[in-house]
């Protein structure tokens, strides 16, 4: 269970900041409890024992947890929790609210929300000046276990689930940061090196992962080879016990930082096709031949270091190889279903972000000697918006739900990451238009969100590819 990460999180919780949980207690009725399987609902709707069994009663009650429960009981029946839907809430953005998530799941996010909001927000516009975050920033988040909480405990890290990791990316969108690449390197690079790594590998490099010390990156594209991956050129061929690796990527994420990169690369061009003769490698960003490009210049998310990336003739030991030889493609697939849902879940959390940011600001300003949220105009437009949000965050939850318990399929993925991902170019267009003037002005953080969608249509595989993912299910096999 989540105990590291939450004991941490219970030591630095106090009252006031446990009522931002709002989660409602209702005697007697089972309101949104969907299952009579108590250990589904204990899951969901409860915290997890070393959370309750600390938590102060005072906390307990803000919370919406019985008084009397101490974490090791299945029996719910006394205290029926009933959390509100996102379409409920005062705000998208509350906390206590969607019954996916559990009191043990609201402390960890008041943590969460302290972390970005004291130490990302205020240094964000500097950090896009600079074209990355600050290595500070890396290793407080570090610091305070907000990297790889879902990495297992036996592999060095926070035991965590799916869940706090998705806490994680939701209230990095809550504060209209693009800059930190927490989810690339906490839940696309880390579970490719527990999951397929070796003993050495996971010993030598989750731990500097999990502190921050070390910044991960993952290199699949080439100026020749987006969406494709068939189309790579980058090649390692052996030499001896050791592997000589030649090619280059390019928009990598985390690209500049990076103290370690999963390169992908042919190592049999004789295969029958090149997803039959793909490796990945672990590089070491101090390895003679690797160097890094200047960061490139975006459109958006001006914060988060993007790069090129050359290897010519670098030297790679035999136990730089990642998972099994030839392999590597289908390593990929695997893992490519929870790296679509991520970008599914920062989509949908910034919609939410957006939609508010933008309500906020027709409650306050006024035309024609009314405040613009008094428009019916204004508010037909709002009420279009946050029905559109409250359809893809229930899909989004669901994806979660599915993932959680292993039936999360790559067609299910391309569908979220492609609905939400359309619908946050489409919200983020609404709102700069329900800004006016204002929302052309960098200085409005809407402006800044806008340019931000943008890149999720594209990456992770473009739209149009999921698009034909999806497809495939459809038409019949001939």
């Amino acid at each position: 269970m989540f105990t590291s990460v939450a004991a941490r999180c219970l030591a630095t919780t106090d009252v006031a900041a446990a009522a931002a949980c709002r989660v409602h207690v209702l005697s007697g009725a089972t309101t949104g409890v969907t299952t009579t399987d108590a250990s589904t609902r204990r899951r969901r709707f409860s915290t997890t024992p070393v959370a309750a069994k600390k938590l102060p009663s005072s906390i307990k009650g803000i919370l919406g947890i019985h008084p009397g429960y101490d974490g090791e009981t299945d029996d719910s029946s006394s205290f029926n929790i009933y959390r509100q839907a996102t379409s409920q809430a005062g705000r998208m953005t509350d906390m206590g609210t969607r019954n996916l998530f559990g009191s043990n799941q609201d402390i960890f996010r008041v943590s969460v929300r302290k972390f970005f909001n004291d130490e990302v927000k205020p240094f964000h516009k500097q950090w896009e000046k600079d074209g990355q975050v600050s290595r500070e920033c890396w290793e407080r988040a570090g610091e305070l276990g907000l990297l790889g909480v879902d990495t297992p405990e036996e592999h060095g890290g926070c035991g965590g689930t799916f869940l706090e990791a998705a806490i994680v990316l939701e209230e990095q969108a809550y504060v209209n940061a693009s800059g930190p690449g927490f989810g690339l390197h906490s839940n696309i690079v880390m579970p490719y090196i527990y999951k397929f790594g070796t003993t050495d590998q996971i010993n030598h490099y989750i731990p500097e992962l999990m502190a921050g010390r070390m910044i991960g990156a993952l290199a699949m594209t080439e100026p020749g080879a987006g969406s494709d991956l068939q189309g790579i050129l980058t090649n390692a061929k052996r030499d001896g016990d050791d592997w000589i690796l030649n090619g280059s990527k390019t928009y990598i994420t985390n690209g500049a930082m990076c103290g370690v990169v999963i390169v992908v690369a042919i190592t049999d061009p004789a295969a029958k096709s090149k997803a039959h003769g793909t490796s990945l490698f672990l590089v070491d960003a101090d390895l003679v031949g690797f160097t890094k490009g200047k960061k490139l210049e975006k459109l958006g998310l001006k914060a988060q270091d993007t790069s090129e990336l050359f290897f010519e003739d670098v030297r790679l030991p035999s136990t730089a190889l990642l998972g099994k030889e030839n392999k590597g493609f289908y390593h990929l697939m695997q893992e490519l279903p929870q790296e679509r849902l991520l970008i599914g879940i920062g989509c949908t959390a910034s919609c939410e972000w957006m939609f508010e940011e933008t309500r906020s600001f027709v409650n306050q300003r006024k035309a024609f000697g009314k405040t613009l949220s008094h428009l019916p105009t204004i508010r037909h437009k709002l009420a279009e918006l946050k029905t559109d949000i409250c359809v893809a965050r229930a899909f989004t939850d669901h994806c979660i739900d599915m993932h959680i318990n292993e039936k999360l399929d790559t067609y299910t993925a391309s569908m979220n990451k492609y609905w939400t991902s359309d619908l946050c170019n489409k919200v983020a267009y609404d709102c700069v238009q329900l800004h006016g003037g204002a929302g052309f002005m960098m200085e409005y953080p809407i402006s800044t969100a806008y340019l931000d969608a943008k890149v999720q249509t594209i990456y992770g595989g473009s739209n149009e590819i999921m698009k034909e993912l999806i497809g495939r299910t459809i038409a019949s096999k001939d």
